[in-house]
């Protein structure tokens, strides 16, 4: 099968890896990639893929039998239809779905309507609203997100008014904003693949969204941990509260697709699962953390998906922990410096990807002289696999350490709060 995987962050290397691994491919192809992918797939450089007919044009001239979208431009401008009416197989949600994801207001009223627990919350068009209701509630946590997808799922946690309505202003320059209190607990990243009748669950992730603990700097996803090892009736009540009634209510309102699913969720301190957001489409960094521990062929994956047989699939999964850290360039999210040279990272492709620890090349790429350099916000996810947490992190900040980029930062956490006493 000749497989094409639209794309260029760190989770569409991932995944774009795991495809390079089953026996089924017999032509990997990535557009637009980036300075790793190489390795692994062939790099289509001149085709858009958030562009329909561009997508189309490669498809024909590279014999393609699947377009893997798992990354949010594409599906936003229609590709999946697009691709699905000229017979071409796609894995992504359709436009109609992607408002679960792409409108907060149409989901927080579709979990409402199914008895989906999530935060208060509130939709602001305007400053002025939101100052007078953050004054009403001065000194509370609240979270401030767009309403529309945002491509790094950048968020602000602060109970900093002047924090708040700051950074409420920048996101009312796209659209409405959501305000939503702050819950404390365990966040976890739940992600399902699904088709017409069935799902299968991956293994379940712990995001680190912030820059540091504690800190009310807006951020995306900083690191992961995997498998998080919480007790089997959380596991359950997340799959009765949140991911059943999820899917009943995706099939009466005629939103279901063959695609994957994903849930941010917080465990809350009394052990109920919350939901915070869904995204019809992978996590970053969540997927660089689950992909190395999955020991199923892709492919024998997705062709079940495309005959309604996921049920049929049992997912085999190795008995590690990995733990995935995200090198950012300085200034990441808000205004990231791009040209930078990611040093150390030449030297580490040339050992190969499938070396220990694992490297995801994000938003780098190579310039005029083939030097690696920084394209956007995050740049590299280094993922340490292990028999334990604490052994996993080891290895991925040992590798971290030889990757130099000037003004870049990551957290110096992820994981401790799984193995201190």
């Amino acid at each position: 099968m000749r497989v094409l995987v639209l794309g260029s962050g760190a989770k569409d290397h991932a995944m774009t890896w795991w495809l390079s691994k089953s026996c089924f491919i017999s032509g990997l192809f990535v557009a637009r990639g980036n300075y790793c992918t190489p390795d692994i797939a062939e790099k289509l450089e001149n085709v858009d893929p958030s562009d329909g007919e561009s997508v189309y044009k490669a498809c024909v001239e590279h014999e393609i039998d699947l377009v893997f979208v798992g990354t949010e431009a594409p599906l936003l401008t229609g590709v999946i239809e697009y691709l699905n009416a000229r017979g071409i197989k796609t894995f992504g949600a359709p436009s109609k779905s992607i408002k679960l994801e792409d409108d907060k207001a149409f989901s927080r009223s579709f979990t409402d309507r199914h008895n989906i627990p999530t935060p208060r919350r509130s939709l602001f068009a305007d400053i002025e609203h939101m100052a007078r209701y953050l004054e009403r509630h001065k000194g509370r946590d609240f979270i401030v997100k767009s309403n529309n997808i945002s491509p790094s799922r950048e968020t602000l946690s602060s109970n900093d008014t002047d924090k708040l309505l700051e950074y409420a202003e920048r996101l009312l320059q796209k659209g409405p904003v959501f305000l939503e209190e702050y819950v404390p607990g365990l966040p976890i990243t739940a992600t399902i693949l699904l088709d017409n009748k069935n799902y299968l669950p991956l293994p379940i992730v712990s995001e680190y969204t912030r820059r540091k603990e504690g800190d009310d700097v807006p951020t995306g996803g900083m690191g992961a941990i995997c498998p998080v090892p919480i007790h089997e009736d959380i596991a359950e009540a997340i799959k009765e509260k949140i991911i059943d009634p999820t899917l009943y209510g995706m099939k009466v309102e005629q939103l279901s697709y063959r695609g994957v699913l994903t849930f941010s969720i917080i465990i809350k301190d009394d052990r109920e699962p919350i939901l915070v957001d869904y995204h019809v489409r992978f996590n970053d960094p969540a997927a660089q953390a689950f992909v190395p521990l999955i020991e199923n062929d892709m492919l024998e994956i997705l062709i079940a998906m495309n005959n309604d047989e996921l049920d049929k699939v049992e997912l085999k999964t190795s008995d590690d922990f990995t733990v995935a850290v995200v090198l950012a360039s300085e200034g990441y999210p808000m205004d990231s410096i791009t040209g930078r040279e990611v040093e150390g990272l030449t030297h580490i492709r040339r050992l190969g990807i499938d070396k220990l620890p694992l490297i995801f090349c994000g938003a780098v790429d190579s310039d005029a002289s083939g030097r690696p350099v920084t394209t956007g916000g995050r740049a590299v996810t280094v993922v340490g696999k292990a028999k334990s947490i604490q052994q996993a992190n080891k290895k991925a900040y040992h590798t971290m350490a030889g990757i130099h980029l000037e003004g870049g930062w990551f957290r110096n956490d992820i994981g401790n709060r799984f193995f201190q006493s």
